[in-house]
């Protein structure tokens, strides 16, 4: 006898929509939070995240990113949440520079709906970013920004009146195969599982086989808010969510969805931390002068004061796509994390993938981008 099909380590970002989808495919699915869901020190914390059509890199995303549209959808119809507040999307850089161009190759590659704007477009529709001669943007109808406290209640709720059970302030400590199931433990508390997922984010690694621990690596992020010099300038209705990168700097940001701070934060600045459980919570001074620098030189509407700051683990692997799928063929234990600081996005088409796949419904191909074994040596042989 074990406890269930299906037990869900980790209720974060990954963590909660696979057990929300989990919940549609069965009601023997168990949820284990080792602090409660959408805690402020998981990688959830900061109110927001960008939801976007458009970006550089691998083609292959582009159907997840569809899928994850209509499940927000879903998610937002079942629990009547407001989860993604619908604001399009700008992505600004030189016309011929690093970013613009790549992002351009992937968005016609994919097909996906998008408008190109030239400086003095910006400067008619959006004011609020200060452009060089030879920028321009790109702007993504469907973009927005996604409310993450919110995602991932609305998700656990959803699971539980689905018929899921969520153990909260629940660590595990260790998970080992067995003839029978999956054992997990916690202090002097153990279940048996048919499979198991694991997705905490920056704690994962603890729970990983040794070629995955090699792999990656856990990093801390921070965010930082800024208050508007005309707060009507920078609501939901008037400023995009946006990305930007110009002479080695990076930026990206969300309007005011609390009617008073605007997010603007450095991106591309995560740096390893050892132990999830103790990153540094204070900016350095370094990072506050950049930011403020940056803010000052994209966004002149922002008084240049930091006035809220925060900080948060993720886990980055080599190459920075996520891992998803099992820990080697035949295991009973998959894997979801490793989402390199961008995979809240996409959060509900990687969770409904994992719960697809560890349940035995159903399998997805073309995903070998993201697939465990490309960091193993024992990879399987066509």
């Amino acid at each position: 006898m074990t406890d269930g099909k299906l037990a869900v380590i980790g209720l974060g970002s990954i963590g909660s929509m696979a057990l929300w989808q989990a919940s549609r495919l069965t009601d023997s699915v168990t949820g284990f939070e080792a602090h409660a869901p959408a805690h402020a020190r998981s990688a959830v914390g900061g109110d927001t995240r960008l939801f976007r059509m458009l970006y550089r890199g691998v083609p292959d995303l582009y159907p997840i990113l569809e899928r994850s549209r209509d499940l927000w959808a879903e998610l937002e119809a079942e629990t009547g949440q407001n989860i993604l507040t619908r604001t399009g999307g700008l992505s600004i850089g030189t016309k011929d520079g690093p970013y613009i161009p790549p992002l351009l190759e992937t968005t016609r590659t994919n097909g996906a709906e998008h408008e190109i704007l030239s400086r003095e477009e910006m400067a008619e529709r959006y004011p609020q970013h200060n452009l060089r001669p030879d920028d321009i943007a790109v702007y993504d109808p469907h973009a927005g920004a996604l409310r993450t406290d919110r995602a991932v209640t609305a998700a656990v709720a959803a699971a539980e009146a689905n018929g899921a059970t969520v153990h909260s302030n629940t660590p595990i400590e260790s998970i080992t195969e067995t003839a029978d199931g999956v054992v997990i433990t916690s202090g002097e508390k153990s279940w048996t599982f048919e499979n198991v997922i694991v997705s905490s984010g920056g704690w994962s690694q603890r729970l990983m086989p040794d070629y995955l621990k090699a792999a990656t690596q856990t990093k801390r992020l921070f965010l930082t808010w800024f208050v508007a010099k005309n707060a009507s300038e920078f609501i939901p209705e008037k400023f995009p969510v946006f990305s930007r990168v110009h002479d080695g700097r990076s930026m990206y940001g969300a309007p005011a969805v609390d009617g008073a701070t605007v997010k603007a934060t450095l991106d591309g600045r995560g740096r390893p931390t050892p132990n999830p459980d103790t990153v540094p919570r204070e900016l350095s001074t370094a990072e506050i002068a950049e930011t403020t620098e940056t803010v000052t030189d994209f966004l002149p509407g922002l008084i240049p004061n930091i006035v809220r700051s925060d900080t948060f683990p993720d886990l980055y692997t080599k190459d920075g796509n996520p891992i998803l799928g099992r820990f080697n063929e035949g295991s009973r234990i998959y894997v979801a994390t490793g989402f390199s600081g961008g995979g809240f996005k996409n959060a509900t088409g990687f969770g409904e993938i994992a719960a697809n796949e560890v349940l035995g419904k159903r399998t997805f191909d073309g995903l070998d981008f993201i697939r465990p074994l490309r960091f193993s040596s024992r990879q399987p042989t066509s």
